[in-house]
């Protein structure tokens, strides 16, 4: 939660559970972003610095380069993709953005699941989660 501001683009963010604060800078090239509060229309609880690109799917931390430690401990994903020994090999960010330096997965991923086009996320999960399934992985929500 942010605790208080103490200047332009500059805020003091407090953490509940520590009870640490953390001063936090909006990132300069993210000004433009963060002044946009669209969001909390859609979003009331979300991040007091997450933003989604006008126009696109696309998300950002607008205080990304000082964001707080519980944010950086923190593995932000829609789906997380395991092996077969439970290790991870990679995540589904934002709408549907595969993060993954995995060779295998990132060839399923483009033949098999990037191609397809469902409209409804639900619908889309389920497919995704299927093939990935198929393939020898285990997906996590």
């Amino acid at each position: 939660m942010i605790k208080e501001e103490y200047g332009d683009y500059r805020f003091l963010v407090h953490n509940n559970y520590t009870n640490e604060d953390t001063p936090v800078t909006v990132d300069p090239d993210k000004l433009g972003l963060f002044d946009d509060k669209s969001i909390f229309t859609a979003l009331p609880d979300a991040c007091p610095f997450f933003r989604f690109q006008p126009g696109t799917d696309k998300a950002w931390c607008t205080a990304h380069l000082t964001r707080p430690d519980i944010c950086r401990d923190y593995g932000c994903w829609r789906l997380l993709i395991l092996d077969h020994k439970g290790r991870r090999v990679g995540r589904i960010m934002n709408i549907r953005t595969l993060c993954s330096e995995n060779a295998l997965l990132t060839k399923i991923w483009e033949s098999c699941v990037e191609e397809h086009k469902e409209p409804d996320d639900r619908k889309w999960e389920e497919t995704m989660t299927r093939i990935l399934r198929n393939a020898g992985y285990t997906v996590r929500r």
